[in-house]
């Protein structure tokens, strides 16, 4: 049994308020030409307010080690498959091999 507070209800609306905030942040980049960066702006609110929603809602910030663990490997495993299929669509121009047809969809 942990002895820890519980999260109170202040601290929930605060979680509250900043994840409307950042909602309302990403709409306004969205309309915005940042280039090259509109998808890693976006991306990056959004991995703040899904570890705002993993801590606080879900109560990870208060679970045990093993909890912790579980969910670090599997970011891990989720950022190795992420890793793999990119490593496949920056490869497949590779076959396409002078003399050769294109791809489907190539």
């Amino acid at each position: 049994m942990s002895t820890k507070q519980p999260i109170g209800l202040p601290t929930y609306f605060a979680v509250f308020a900043a994840l409307l905030v950042l909602t309302g942040l990403t709409v306004w980049v969205a309309f915005q030409d940042f280039g090259v960066y509109n998808n890693v702006i976006a991306l990056g609110i959004a991995v703040i307010k899904s570890t705002l929603v993993v801590l606080f809602f879900m109560h990870v910030i208060h679970s045990t080690p093993l909890t912790k663990l579980i969910l670090v490997t599997a970011v891990f495993f989720f950022l190795i498959l992420v890793a793999f299929v990119y490593a496949d669509v920056w490869t497949r121009d590779m076959l396409n091999l002078p003399g050769r047809p294109p791809l489907i969809g190539g």
